[in-house]
């Protein structure tokens, strides 16, 4: 583990910075507080350290107040080196931020002792951090394909049609369900239809761009939405998106299962200031047609205004094919 050593004294912090080294840290040593401070402040900065409590440009305390100062950093565990033995000095030295305060000459074991204390402090940080994350994840991501859960995903595409409106942008909104996907299950299991779930996932991901939104929108139904699209381009999109699907089997523990998925889309700068809800229906209408269309195509939710006819683009229905 990384340690910083501040001591002005020449001696006194390479006689430290053996003893650390010989105790298995990685050093870093400088000899006045504002390096101090500087070196504790970076994003990658070493989490825990030893400081002289006089020092040039900036004592002891005051490396600790400025450390401290940074929320968004990880903790730091600080420890004061000081012949300071009066009570005030202590109080003072742990309101400034320090963890712990050690008086010269101390003894190296005692020393290490308490280095160990505070690596241990800052492992349950770690952890405590780590269980959180996880939290985090579990309440944002579905838990079979790690793509956004439905809360997400319609909250990210509700944010999403507002800035397109507001930049007088589109938003195309993309509802895909795999066709079959029962008889995947009742032929092949369903540890087999988890794995054709999991590399749809997959498969969507690598289709999108990194700022477009992929989420699982329950069941076998996923719900993509490409941010800053081209309406004259949405219909191709798609078609590439439903072409990456159907272009191969999936090889799953029970064997090969070929997938297609029927897809209903929809342009947001078709439709006004409709809500999430009533854009989500008519996508939905324009999936069933798809469905209705023969499955494995993809149809386009436009207002009634418009030539149905001249808004869709349908392919061969893959069963058609086999």
């Amino acid at each position: 583990m990384r340690i910083l050593i501040a001591d002005d004294e020449l001696m006194s912090r390479r006689l430290l910075e053996k003893t650390m080294q010989r105790a298995g840290y990685e050093v870093t040593a400088v000899a006045n507080g504002q390096l101090a401070a500087a070196e504790l402040c970076k994003p990658e900065g070493p989490r825990l350290a030893l400081l002289d409590w006089i020092m040039p440009e900036l004592d002891g305390p005051g490396v600790c107040r400025e450390v401290r100062k940074r929320k968004d950093q990880s903790y730091v565990y600080m420890i004061l080196l000081t012949s300071k033995e009066k009570k005030e000095d202590v109080v003072a030295g742990l309101e400034s931020g320090a963890d712990d305060y050690l008086t010269k000459p101390f003894d190296p074991e005692e020393l290490k002792a308490r280095l160990r204390t505070g690596k241990r402090i800052l492992d349950l940080e770690d952890r405590l951090i780590e269980a959180r994350e996880e939290m985090r994840f579990q309440a944002t991501h579905d838990a079979l394909t790690s793509l956004w859960n439905r809360g997400v995903i319609m909250d990210l595409l509700g944010r999403e049609l507002t800035r397109a409106r507001r930049e007088n942008k589109c938003t195309a909104i993309l509802l895909g369900d795999l066709d079959h996907f029962k008889n995947v299950n009742d032929t092949y299991g369903h540890l087999a239809g988890d794995e054709v779930l999991k590399e749809t996932a997959r498969r969507l991901v690598s289709s999108v761009r990194s700022y477009d939104f992929v989420g699982r929108f329950g069941g076998e139904e996923f719900l993509v939405t490409l941010n800053n699209c081209d309406p004259a381009f949405g219909l191709a999109r798609a078609e590439k998106i439903r072409q990456i699907i159907a272009e191969r089997p999936v090889e799953t523990t029970a064997g090969s299962v070929p997938i297609s998925m029927s897809f209903g889309l929809l342009l947001s700068q078709e439709w006004g200031y409709q809500s999430v809800v009533e854009l989500l229906h008519e996508v939905d209408t324009a999936l069933y047609a798809a469905k209705a269309a023969g499955r494995n195509c993809v149809r386009l939710a436009a207002p009634k205004a418009q030539t149905e006819g001249a808004r869709e683009l349908a392919t061969e229905p893959v069963w058609r094919r086999r």
